[in-house]
């Protein structure tokens, strides 16, 4: 390890908000409350909340010291746990960086063995304040959902799109890509704008691939860019919501770099549309989402029972074109 840099293991406990015994929502891998920890009087940034974790000891790996930290500071052991963001955080005191976990089973009963406060926060709706700022970021990749849906009216027909469109967010889905290269622009307004009043009227939003003036102008919560696009960026969009299409490391940095707030990764198996085509496999995607900040999504060849499989190599979530449908 970099002696100039501290490293650093921390967890993000997720749990399910439920309503009347059931689920908040119906969409599978989908964890809506996490916890976060107020640091104890004696420590810096007393009084700032944070998600628990700590220092990795000189031969630890980063699972260890972060089994070690919770079981120190909550009194739990960690039964599954995913690798997530990494970050470098530079402050007065030091640069660390920052090595965030998932952490979805634990094994005791939580508490705060330091006196420590802790509190169920949902990541539309933070209650306590003030977050460590090395921390923050993470508030915001919280909002995004496992499942990213991109649209394939090409295949099914507009209206069935549609059709399927309103299943899929009756059943939970939160966010949607749309991608119609085949359509004209007056077309795929017309359609987007559909998407958009069908996805808002259940609290989902939507993504407009490429075209950053379509998005503003029929109220889309955002833009998706392809890599040629991204190559040509100077600066992130001014739009809500900002991802963009990798196929390598150099420009999954770039995103990272230019501040976008995810990005979908492709492709990681073989895909019915290119089955020969070169594709980069679990370990690959693993290697380069293992130094992303932002929320990494992976894509080609998917289906929702591999989301298991991603979430243990880094990914946030998968993409899917035909599957989501």
């Amino acid at each position: 390890m970099n002696s100039c840099v501290i490293e650093v293991a921390v967890g993000v406990l997720l749990r399910e908000v439920e309503a009347d015994g059931q689920p908040a929502l119906r969409e599978r891998y989908t964890y809506d409350s996490f916890l976060l920890a107020q640091r104890p009087e004696g420590k810096a940034y007393a009084g700032y909340w944070e998600f628990p974790g700590g220092k990795v000891e000189v031969g630890e790996t980063l699972l260890y010291a972060l089994e070690r930290e919770l079981h120190e500071e909550l009194g739990i052991n960690i039964a599954t746990a995913y690798p997530w963001l990494t970050r470098v955080h530079v402050s007065t005191h030091a640069t660390v960086r920052l090595n965030f976990f998932r952490i979805t089973v634990w094994q005791g009963e939580l508490h705060g063995k330091e006196n420590q406060q802790l509190s169920w926060q949902t990541p539309f709706n933070l209650t306590v304040f003030p977050v460590l700022p090395a921390n923050t970021f993470v508030l915001r990749a919280l909002q995004l959902p496992p499942l990213y849906a991109i649209s394939n009216a090409a295949e099914l027909g507009r209206e069935k799109f549609l059709e399927r469109l309103q299943v899929a967010l009756e059943n939970g889905l939160k966010l949607v890509q749309m991608r119609e290269p085949g359509l004209s622009r007056d077309a795929m307004r017309e359609l987007s704008l559909r998407a958009v009043k069908l996805a808002h009227t259940y609290g989902a939003q939507v993504l407009i691939n490429s075209d950053i003036e379509l998005a503003n102008e029929i109220g889309a919560d955002g833009v998706h860019l392809n890599s040629i696009q991204l190559a040509a960026c100077k600066s992130r969009p001014d739009v809500t919501w900002c991802a963009a299409s990798c196929h390598n490391a150099d420009e999954l940095q770039r995103a990272n770099n230019l501040g976008f707030d995810f990005v979908v990764l492709s492709p990681v198996l073989p895909t019915r549309s290119h089955p020969d085509a070169t594709h980069l496999g679990w370990q690959t995607f693993s290697a380069m989402a293992a130094n992303s900040a932002i929320p990494v999504y992976a894509l080609g060849g998917l289906c929702c029972d591999d989301m298991e499989q991603a979430w243990q190599h880094g990914a946030h979530g998968i993409a899917m074109l035909r599957q989501a449908w």
